[in-house]
């Protein structure tokens, strides 16, 4: 796969996954990539970068960071594409094939979250 094919799947399905996960959480008081009111300066977070910031309705931001092991197939009867090797999400589909080439690359990407308030 060329890098540029890689770079633009990976930007797709991660926004996807985004896109997903906000109509998920719909009916919640959580939100993936929520509105940010106002961005916390280092001193302000005590240089620990635990929270982002403060949401359009005075709720925390934080940062959710992945860092994903994705391996990259094309091969005799496979279609190809990006398959996780370690993590939760996926990032494309992954298939048998009894020749193929495989490349391992990392990505390393974050999403603001406001997770959802106490009841």
């Amino acid at each position: 796969m060329e890098l540029q094919d890689f770079v633009t799947q990976s930007i797709l399905q991660i926004t996807k996954g985004v896109e997903a996960a906000q109509e998920s959480l719909s009916d919640s008081t959580a939100s993936a990539n929520p509105p940010i009111n106002s961005v916390f300066t280092k001193s302000q977070t005590g240089g620990s970068n635990m929270a982002l910031g403060w949401g359009s309705n005075g709720d925390l931001i934080h940062m959710l960071q992945f860092d994903v092991a994705v391996t990259a197939t094309d091969g005799k009867k496979t279609k190809g594409g990006i398959g996780v090797v370690t993590g939760i999400v996926a990032l494309g589909s992954q298939g048998q094939s009894e020749q193929a080439n495989a490349n391992t690359s990392r990505i390393k990407f974050a999403v603001p979250i406001q997770y959802p308030k106490m009841k």
